[in-house]
């Protein structure tokens, strides 16, 4: 029986545990995150799984801590596996496993290396992504590529949609190439990193719009950091504005600024080349319909601040 170190959380976390459960591999430890309080916890626990199946966790701080390599090294496991873990695990970690460290990253690799993928992926406009199961090294997202798996992006998909499909997709990719890696007839493809870029992380500040991009590009800004993400904002008569959800209604204006209007009971704003309908926004953190707006500030067109 394999044996393997499992670091992991979210979603994908959990899942690939999963996976890997059902394939009979031994699991003698799992290291985690603490849940941040000040983060939105939308997804699955990963410690909750381990408990149910009386598999040991630790969440170090630092899993690099000489004190954390010494008790993972003397499991002398197989294989590592990192799902949705968010450090980096360093030289002396990735040399412990006999057979190899392996990491699933939410990217068709090498195109999105790096952080938060699916977010990228959906502002940058792709129609397809998916999960990566690839050989770890030092440097990030760019070990040979063992399986992949994609997964469509509709044009108004959110980023919660989109990471949903992703994460089936990291189940799948995990689920049909185990056996031939548990085996040691799993292909290795080594990945030409001049097809893709990396991407680094993303803060609350970056979902601002820019009112002079297109319908399109806001569009897909607004559905890229939709909640459980902390979602696209803009300023509307001094106050903070949340948008939420919107269409491109693919329309086009000429010569007028970005402004927000309500019409016939549906709310629009104009965009530097286009117009979205805004299907769902907040107003100083109070969501409102359409008619809501309207019946206090009336059918006027009003300039987002700038």
């Amino acid at each position: 029986m394999s044996s393997a170190v499992v670091f992991a959380y979210h979603n994908v976390g959990y899942r690939c545990l999963s996976v890997l459960l059902a394939h009979g591999v031994k699991v003698p430890l799992v290291v985690t995150h603490r849940d941040n309080p000040k983060e939105n916890i939308w997804f699955a626990s990963v410690v909750e799984l381990a408990a149910l199946h009386g598999i040991p966790v630790i969440a170090p701080d630092h899993p690099n801590a000489p004190e954390v390599v010494a008790q993972i090294r003397a499991l002398q496991p197989d294989f590592f596996f990192s799902f949705y873990y968010r450090e980096m695990l360093k030289r002396e970690l990735l040399e412990i496993p006999k057979r190899g460290a392996l990491n699933m990253h939410g990217s068709l690799l090498p195109k999105y290396r790096g952080r938060v993928p699916v977010n990228w992926a959906i502002i940058k406009g792709e129609t397809e992504t998916g999960a990566t199961l690839h050989y770890m090294t030092e440097k990030p997202d760019n070990g040979d590529i063992v399986a992949q798996q994609a997964v469509p992006i509709l044009p108004n998909d959110t980023a919660l949609d989109v990471f949903n499909k992703v994460t089936v997709a990291a189940e799948m990719a995990l689920h049909g190439v185990l056996p031939a890696l548990l085996a040691g007839t799993a292909p290795r493809l080594k990945q030409d990193l001049s097809k893709g870029a990396y991407f680094g992380g993303r803060k609350p500040e970056d979902g601002v719009i820019n009112w002079s991009q297109t319908a399109r590009e806001i569009h897909n800004l607004v559905r890229a950091v939709a909640p459980p993400y902390p979602g696209a904002t803009t300023r509307l008569q001094g106050k903070t504005m949340r948008i939420l959800q919107t269409l491109d209604t693919g329309c086009e204006v000429a010569g007028e600024p970005p402004a927000f209007y309500v019409k016939d009971g549906k709310a629009y704003a104009i965009c530097g080349q286009g117009v979205l309908r805004v299907v769902r926004f907040e107003l100083d953190g109070m969501e409102m319909s359409a008619a809501e707006f309207s019946a206090q500030h009336g059918a006027a067109k009003f300039e987002f601040n700038r």
